[in-house]
């Protein structure tokens, strides 16, 4: 059974930093890139970096140069390290992989907050 596991979300003040995590089992970590999306309250999801097989990344223009993804393959962990963080990043973030289409996602987490106060 595929797990995906976030944590590492809570209440930040803006321009704090945050570490999120994805623990992941059930399939085989290292040859599927990776994704992390966002879900703001009341808006829909948002693609925020997609982290490829070998740790090449990509992010969305509203959080380049404030967001790192990597992976780490040998214990099957995404991670995304969140700096310089805005009350706009508040959201709730997934890990997710296997696009099928637009932001629906094969497998996604149940997601961990982020707040970022002013």
């Amino acid at each position: 059974e595929v797990q995906l596991v976030e944590s590492g979300g809570g209440l930040v003040h803006a321009g704090g930093s945050l570490r999120l995590s994805c623990t992941t089992s059930g399939f085989t970590f290292s040859i599927y890139p990776m994704s992390w999306v966002r879900q703001a309250p009341g808006k829909g999801l948002e693609w925020v970096s997609d982290i490829n097989i070998d740790g090449g990344a990509s992010y969305t223009d509203l959080v380049k140069g404030r967001f790192t993804g990597f992976r780490d393959n040998a214990t099957n962990t995404l991670y995304l390290q969140m700096d310089s963080l805005r009350p706009e990043d508040t959201a709730v973030y997934y890990c997710a992989f296997l696009r099928r289409y637009g932001m629906v996602y094969e497998y996604r987490g149940q997601g961990t907050q982020v707040t970022v106060s002013s």
